[in-house]
């Protein structure tokens, strides 16, 4: 079997991780490691909140134990809103989380494109598109263009973040790849993901738009999702098992086309197990296929 350059790892902490007595973040390198997982996603959900010691720490606990590090950027950030002091607050967020994730060590920062209720949603691309290029200017200036920054597809529908806007968004710069959330995409479009020809279906389109090595490198985010006519409800764990999507399919597909991606699991609470079963189901498809 060839080596192994796809990375699995959790967004945030288990509850077990609690459980067990560690009270710090600090401690989730080794704890992961002890697991058998390889990557770790750093929420700053509410606001950029870490002090450049611990930061740095935590990066240097991540190096030991060979965890790749990625960021989640704050949920506030809207690219596409209109209001001049939003879009300022968005900029600052993006590029602290570049900062903080500069002195972790990471490779990549996740963050949602924002709100397509401001006009159309083609405007609302179009403004998005226009603060990302922004952006992408304030990081040459600061030195941080060694961290990708990854748009993430996402669960409602009146978010900007279907595929085709997000593939939008990264031919802004080749430099960008997708996050693609695979339960927002299955949220976003009632129950997309049935067969493996539904997952083929979403790679082929991001291969198309981005070029095979790019494809290849995509950030992914996996779990089981409840959603309603609007899109996304709630993330639920592997066992809950009413809801989809299956990462079966999606694996044999990662397997199959040499996909090197980081994925991290955002199930509820149990998301460090979770992502050790994606992994385990991954490495059994793996085994199984070299012997054919």
């Amino acid at each position: 079997m060839r080596g192994l350059t796809i990375k699995f790892g959790p967004s945030g902490n288990s509850d077990s991780f609690y459980k067990e007595g560690h009270k710090s973040s600090l401690e989730m390198p080794e704890w992961l490691y002890n697991m058998g997982l390889d990557a770790y996603e750093y929420s700053f959900s509410k606001g950029v909140k870490i002090s450049e010691k611990m930061a740095k720490e935590l990066g240097e606990n991540a190096q030991k134990f060979n965890i790749t590090i990625t960021i989640h950027a704050p949920y506030y950030i809207n690219l596409a809103t209109t209001d001049k002091t939003k879009m300022e607050n968005s900029k600052r967020y993006l590029i602290e989380s570049l900062i903080a994730g500069k002195w972790m060590g990471a490779k990549r920062v996740t963050f949602h494109p924002g709100s397509a209720t401001e006009g159309t949603r083609k405007e609302a691309l179009e403004r998005a598109k226009r603060l990302l290029k922004e952006i992408l200017k304030e990081m040459e200036d600061k030195g941080l263009t060694d961290i990708t920054i990854c748009p993430e597809t996402m669960g409602k529908k009146n978010q900007l973040g279907s595929l085709e806007e997000v593939m939008e968004l990264c031919n802004v710069d080749e430099r960008i790849i997708p996050t693609i959330d695979f339960a927002h995409l299955h949220a976003r479009d009632n129950g997309r993901f049935k067969t493996i020809e539904d997952y083929a279906e979403v790679l082929d389109v991001i291969e198309k738009s981005l070029g095979k090595e790019r494809a290849k490198k995509i950030h992914v985010h996996f779990s089981r999702i409840e959603y309603t006519e609007q899109g996304e409800k709630r993330h639920w764990t592997l066992k809950d098992i009413k809801y989809g999507p299956e990462f079966e399919p999606l694996a044999q597909l990662f397997y199959e086309r040499n996909m090197e991606p980081i994925v991290i699991c955002e199930s509820r609470s149990t998301m460090a197990e979770d992502a050790l079963k994606l992994k385990e189901i991954y490495l059994n498809i793996a085994k199984r296929m070299t012997k054919l």
